[in-house]
């Protein structure tokens, strides 16, 4: 990329979504600074090693810093002179159920003095509608004449790195200069389709619409699997699900979702709250962002009283169960515990008096874990062993050798098979149930 208008850019915030980013920034050529806080980031990316479990991460993050294009300091003097600065700090959940922007003004504080005339400063950081242009842009504005944009960030974790490389940019700048040069670079840097809306404030919303559309949608595909359960038919919602997304309406065709256990990670479970905060500020009462929370919040609760009602039926009290959980990540081929829904159903569990709970998860750290309170088995086998019940809590590649064959071995006879994350297709469901195990799912 010699012909590179942009030459280096720092990432402020180097956590998962900063250091994604700029590692793939670094991949294509550009020199990349980040700067972090967090002694266990700068140590692992300084050691030419992924702080995260992102396939591809690892690999990228050990080229560049072998090339010497990938650096990191804990000082906010690394953003002075680079071209671009990136913002990814984390806003979260305040009390009072809107964005806590004390962590990325904070930072803005921080950065303001080394900041000089020209520079082009995105926020990646989820904001409520207005907090560029009125709050930020104003502190970083006080030394130097820089350029200001939001940019959405738009990435779901498992395949990161594809979706920065293929997914729609939008940009919404506080004045046409700012705009203008976001698009120069965005589609120098990436070359995806880069959508300016009219503001920074629009920008802000757009990411708040996506979640907030996501989480809804999910929560009607949870609804719709409840439904299904209590049906005295034999309905499987996912092929319910895939059959109504056939039909076309408006530009493209019903698009629901897929349900599980539960939702969890660090913006679905908070930006519906934000929406509803913001609103509530203004004087309206949103319904649809405090229902969508409040449906996706009973599913762990939900997916326990599916097995526990299996076990009642047979007269057998959970104290006397052996439970093996396969997942703690709150999503499938992560690592990434942050809201776990898993976490509420583990603690529901174990309030039962369970005398075996075990969970195996090798995507999860035993720090991550312990964290948290619980204690991670480290042998598949053993976690199998004897379990009255096997729950699929994620959907990791890693269980794909879980097959129903490994299930009837390692199992007790007659036991049953939790299907969390709709892991099992009907082939491998009939395959269980034939082997004298009985299969319970989310709708299925």
């Amino acid at each position: 990329m010699s012909d590179m208008i942009f030459d280096s850019i720092s990432i402020v915030g180097f956590g998962y979504i900063g250091c994604t980013i700029g590692t793939v920034l670094a991949s294509r050529g550009y020199r990349v600074i980040g700067v972090e806080t967090s002694p266990r980031i700068l140590e692992a990316v300084r050691a030419g090693e992924s702080p995260f479990a992102e396939p591809g991460l690892p690999e990228m993050i050990s080229e560049a810093v072998a090339k010497g294009i990938l650096t990191v300091t804990d000082s906010p003097e690394g953003v002075a002179g680079t071209d671009v600065v990136i913002l990814a700090v984390g806003t979260p959940l305040s009390e009072t159920g809107e964005a806590d922007l004390s962590q990325i003004r904070s930072a803005c504080e921080a950065i303001a003095p080394h900041l000089s005339d020209g520079q082009l400063v995105v926020f990646k950081s989820t904001l409520p509608p207005g907090a560029t242009m009125r709050e930020l842009a104003p502190i970083l504005r006080r030394k130097a004449n820089v350029l200001v944009v939001f940019s959405p960030e738009r990435l779901a974790e498992g395949r990161a790195i594809e979706e920065f490389l293929t997914t729609p940019i939008v940009i919404g700048g506080i004045d046409t200069e700012s705009t203008d040069a976001a698009m120069r670079f965005w589609r120098e840097a990436v070359g995806v389709d880069v959508l300016p809306v009219g503001s920074s404030s629009a920008a802000e919303l757009v990411k708040l619409a996506s979640n907030l559309w996501i989480d809804l949608n999910i929560a009607l595909a949870n609804e719709l699997a409840k439904l299904a359960d209590v049906l005295e038919c034999e309905i499987d919602i996912l092929e319910v699900i895939r059959t109504a997304n056939t039909l076309p309406k408006g530009q493209n065709k019903v698009n629901i979702l897929t349900p599980s256990m539960g939702v969890g990670g660090y913006c679905l479970t908070k930006d519906p709250w934000f929406v509803a905060g913001i609103a509530q500020r203004h004087g309206l009462d949103l319904k649809t962002p405090v229902t969508s929370r409040h449906v996706n919040d009973t599913m762990p609760a939900y997916t326990v009283s599916r097995i526990k009602s299996f076990f009642e039926k047979r007269g057998q009290p959970l104290s006397e169960v052996k439970i093996a959980v396969l997942g703690l990540a709150f999503k499938t081929n992560t690592g990434d515990c942050r809201f776990t829904p898993v976490k509420p159903a583990l603690d529901m569990l174990a309030e039962e008096g369970l005398s075996d709970l075990q969970v195996f998860d090798p995507r999860v750290s035993d720090d991550d874990a312990e964290a948290m309170g619980i204690k991670l088995t480290s042998n598949l086998d053993d976690v199998l062993e004897g379990a009255d019940c096997v729950a699929f809590f994620t959907g990791h590649d890693e269980f794909k050798s879980v097959t129903p064959e490994v299930l009837e071995d390692r199992m007790k006879p007659n036991g049953m098979v939790m299907d969390g994350r709709i892991f099992f297709s009907r082939e491998m469901i009939a395959d269980i149930e034939a082997r004298g195990l009985t299969y319970r799912g989310i709708g299925r």
